[in-house]
């Protein structure tokens, strides 16, 4: 039931690494990541966050560890996590040797404020004992002095350069198990960044738009942002961050990714903006609709139309659809209609429809 693009956009050719078991880069498909916002030292909180992350479909996990404490919570969490898990390091080199050896599958960092060559040598040497890949993360909020002082701004050719500088520090020290990624707030800055780096390195990219923003405003700046390099072949995973419930975070992700030819994971949802002709709460049919698809792993097709004048038209390509009209709505499949019922009785009977539908797929969901 795959309603993919038949040409996927070629993708820029890249090494693979491996976060636990999930491959990233080398042609595998683009991987999806979200990050926790639980406290980290909170077990229990973050794991039932981990766990529901991993049922919208994501794929490895990044949690923040700014003490010993929270080294120690991932060491305890580790083991039952269903997700791989990288261990999010700011300044502190030792916290970031320690994840290491609590078991994190990788590890976030921005070399330039580890601590120095000796600092950044000791987290290098446990990574490499351990086969854990490091991510060279660059934000544009934490540039080095001196290449901010010299390009005046934290613009593309900045994160590109300070990137290459801590790429070719790590390099030095004999160790190749990376990824990196350039952060901006700004979507011509990132893209024009990551454009750069492409042509510069072939480590597997992780794409993201930092401090994106609400969901509105996030959704649109990451998926404009990460949208335009997946159309041009450059990204191996991804993160869209948005100030919300990170499972959102994992939802639009799979929908950009959908949009650009690359996954097709869970239903698509087309529906219709409403109009004069409307006479049902379509807002909350299409809402809980969307709400009750975030279980389904499978690519199907479902309409949720306003008109039962135009909607089995307008949506006859969806696997099923429903559309209202005054007090009835009906159910249909294709162009063809399966079942008029009333208003009260639709949402539930369209998804009986739906689980019915879903329930003779092969298991897993194909994508």
């Amino acid at each position: 039931m795959s309603h993919i693009a038949s040409s996927p956009p070629v993708r820029a050719a890249t090494r693979t690494v491996y976060v636990g078991p999930v491959p990233v880069g080398g042609g595998h498909p683009v991987v999806v990541q979200s990050m926790t916002n639980t406290d980290t030292r909170d077990v229990e909180a973050t794991l039932q966050q981990i766990y529901r992350l991993a049922e919208a479909g994501c794929e490895i996990v990044r949690v923040a560890v700014p003490d010993a404490a929270a080294v120690q919570a991932l060491e305890a969490l580790r083991p039952r996590t269903p997700l791989p898990v990288i261990a999010d390091i700011h300044f502190d080199w030792r916290l970031a040797v320690a994840a290491v050896q609590a078991g994190a599958d990788g590890i976030r960092i921005n070399p330039g404020n580890i601590g120095g060559r000796d600092r950044l040598a000791r987290v290098v040497d446990a990574a490499r004992a351990r086969g854990v890949p490091i991510r060279i993360g660059v934000n544009a909020g934490s540039l080095e002095k001196d290449i901010l002082e010299r390009h005046g701004r934290p613009s593309a050719e900045a994160l590109v350069e300070s990137a290459l500088r801590n790429v070719a520090l790590v390099r030095e020290m004999g160790y190749e198990n990376l990824k990196i990624s350039l952060k901006s707030s700004d979507v011509r800055t990132t893209v024009a960044a990551y454009r750069r780096l492409a042509r510069e390195v072939d480590f597997p990219l992780h794409l993201g738009v930092t401090e994106a923003g609400g969901l509105i405003a996030g959704t649109v700046k990451s998926s404009v942002a990460l949208g335009a390099l997946l159309m041009e072949g450059i990204g191996d995973t991804l993160r869209v961050s948005l100030t919300r419930d990170p499972v959102e975070e994992v939802q639009v992700a799979y929908e950009i990714l959908r949009a650009a030819g690359l996954r097709n994971r869970g239903p698509e949802i087309i529906s219709c903006p409403t109009c004069g002709r409307c006479e049902i709460d379509l807002f909350s049919i299409a809402a809980e609709v969307e709400r009750r698809a975030r279980r389904i792993p499978h690519p199907i097709k479902l309409a949720v139309m306003g008109c039962v004048v135009n909607g089995p038209g307008e949506a006859r390509h969806a696997d099923l659809g429903l559309a209202g009209g005054k007090g009835v709505g009906l159910i249909f499949k294709g162009s063809k209609i399966l079942k008029k019922v009333p208003e009260d009785r639709l949402l539930d009977t369209f998804w009986a429809e739906v689980e019915r539908l879903v329930a003779a797929l092969p298991a897993g969901g194909a994508e």
